[in-house]
């Protein structure tokens, strides 16, 4: 039984001030099954962030249903772990208050709440910086911050929105190999969206690549890689090959959209 079932669902955009509406979701049908690292690609504005946002429960559908464990998804909890593309932390605390900070809003003692934290800013590879803020540290580091906060809340799902999107690219790489090893240790299940096909064949268990707008699964494919993951073998640049092929049409599908409504 799926952890995470995506039926049959529709997103409109109304634009009262223009009086249009903009069909973003059409009928996506998506399964994500328990311990799954599941990376959605697709063409800019095709509703990657939407689908992730309905998912968390920021976001409400047009028609359709979300459903977590079987049960509708209809408001955030905190079996779903959120981490955006900024950290949104809170400036004025410390590390270790950043990623407790559910835990104090529950009136844990402030020691409970730091030891507690302790286990997950290690985890992510910052140990020595708990009582650091976040203007003292690099942006990947505050990234990290943000991926132990989801953590903490132990939560079954973590949902992640091109968390490495702004980061350089060695710091890039670290952190996919980090959160590798956080998602093999925990067995929890990951949804991320990215724009990068290396990216989601570094990670994924399986890719779901989306149309353009207005956005449906195109196709998706289980990744049959051995970790960690050669981004210079024959195999994975079959890969890469094969999602390149659907998105270079759905590129010229838009084009030629384009030109028929222009």
């Amino acid at each position: 039984m799926p952890i995470i079932e995506m039926k049959q669902i529709v997103k409109i955009f109304e634009d009262p001030k223009r009086k249009t509406n903009l069909l973003a979701i059409d009928h996506v049908d998506l399964n994500v099954e328990e311990n799954e690292f599941l990376c959605i690609l697709g063409p800019s504005g095709c509703g990657k962030s939407t689908l992730l946002n309905m998912i968390a429960g920021f976001e409400k559908q047009t028609s359709g249903d979300v459903l977590m464990n079987q049960k509708r998804v209809d408001a955030p909890g905190p079996e779903r772990g959120v981490v955006f593309q900024q950290p949104t932390l809170m400036p004025w605390l410390p590390v270790w208050e950043n990623v407790s900070f559910h835990l104090k809003l529950e009136g844990v003692a402030a020691s409970i709440r730091k030891e507690r934290a302790k286990e997950y800013i290690e985890m992510v590879g910052l140990k020595g910086f708990e009582n650091h803020y976040p203007h003292e540290l690099s942006g990947g580091m505050n990234q990290r911050v943000g991926i132990a906060r989801a953590l903490m809340l132990n939560p079954s799902v973590i949902l992640m929105d091109e968390p490495f999107a702004s980061i350089d690219a060695q710091t890039k790489t670290d952190m996919q190999e980090e959160l590798v090893k956080i998602w093999e240790k925990h067995k929890i299940t990951i949804i991320f969206i990215t724009h990068s096909i290396d990216e989601a064949l570094i990670l994924g268990t399986k890719v779901a690549v989306m149309t353009r707008r207005p956005g449906t699964i195109r196709e998706t494919m289980s990744i049959s890689l051995p970790r960690p993951r050669d981004v210079t073998s024959d195999a994975f640049n079959r890969y890469k090959r094969q999602i390149l092929d659907l998105l270079k049409e759905e590129g010229e599908l838009a084009k030629a959209a384009s030109r028929s409504s222009s």
